[in-house]
């Protein structure tokens, strides 16, 4: 099993990927944390984080991998490489829930760009899911997102980092799907992921609208969620808002572009993108005004 291990760790590496070991068994690292950090050997200067401490120099790597039969987790930014991780909803493999998979969902988008699914190197995961590997293109610094992509498609870049094919968990090992091929992330995609530009800190000016008492409430309670909303959730509280709203243009007190422009703006001030928002905001009213019960009763 070390041997094993030891070189599959070694394979990476010679690609020119950094790697670090995890726990016997597990997906996390086996470096301490810079709570425990004894600020000695490469720590003596300051904790020095596994990002940094992953390496492709071979005597390291055989010096940390005879000890133990330690999993290898790479280091996606200082290796070069944005992968885009195909997830399988935890509730999937036990027959209690219908959503789609990330490779459904990424198939779908992959679609809608009128691309095909690129072909790259691809390790299947311990639980089924799937990871993309792609080359970062020369200069291009990207972060880890969480459902920026799609549902159940998250990606890795710097600060993050995945499980090499080799590793061994109890759900199961990590499995390369095929040659050693690593594409460059497609143009379209770099464009899905590159953060929004910065924006100057103003202040969230509303347009003015017609409507009720309470509509005009609730669309300006909203709208503060949803520049409030922390990253990662912003897509998700955007689309919970602006179906709240929805029956206040069902029912007539507040007409429906107003209600679009005001999420709309406070959606890109949080750093959506202006398409995110748009589809985003139009699936949420027609759902909203397909679904809201008569004044009445609500």
């Amino acid at each position: 099993m070390s041997e094993h291990l030891l070189r599959a760790a070694l394979d990476a590496a010679e690609r020119g990927w950094h790697v670090f070991p995890l726990r016997p068994g597990t997906k996390r690292p086996a470096l301490h944390g810079e709570k425990s950090c004894p600020r000695t050997g490469p720590c003596a200067a300051g904790h020095v984080k596994w990002e940094q401490r992953a390496t492709t120099d071979p005597d390291r790597i055989r010096a940390a991998w005879t000890r133990a039969p330690f999993n290898i987790g790479i280091a996606c930014g200082p290796s070069g490489l944005v992968v885009v991780d195909l997830d399988v909803p935890k509730d999937k493999n036990k027959g209690g829930w219908d959503a789609p998979c990330g490779a459904t969902t990424f198939q779908a988008l992959c679609e809608r760009a009128g691309h095909a699914v690129p072909a790259t190197y691809r390790v299947r995961t311990a639980s089924g899911g799937t990871h993309l590997y792609f080359t970062a293109p020369p200069g291009l610094r990207l972060g880890n997102t969480a459902g920026t992509v799609a549902d159940s498609v998250d990606t890795r870049a710097w600060g993050g980092y995945v499980v090499a094919a080799g590793s061994i968990t109890p759900a199961g090992a990590y499995e390369a799907l095929c040659g050693h091929e690593t594409a460059v992330l497609p143009a379209w995609l770099q464009t899905v992921l590159q953060p929004a530009p910065v924006r100057p800190a103003v202040p969230l000016r509303l347009p003015a609208v017609d409507g009720s008492r309470a509509a005009l409430a609730a669309l300006d309670a909203e709208c503060a969620m949803v520049a409030a909303a922390p990253e990662g959730a912003r897509n998700v509280t955007l689309n919970r808002s602006a179906f709240k709203v929805g029956r206040f243009v069902a029912w007539g007190d507040l007409p429906r572009h107003m209600a679009e422009e005001a999420f709309q703006a406070a959606g890109e001030a949080v750093g959506l993108t202006a398409a995110e928002c748009r589809a985003t905001i139009r699936s949420a009213l027609d759902s909203s005004l397909r679904t809201a019960r008569p004044r009445e009763a609500a």
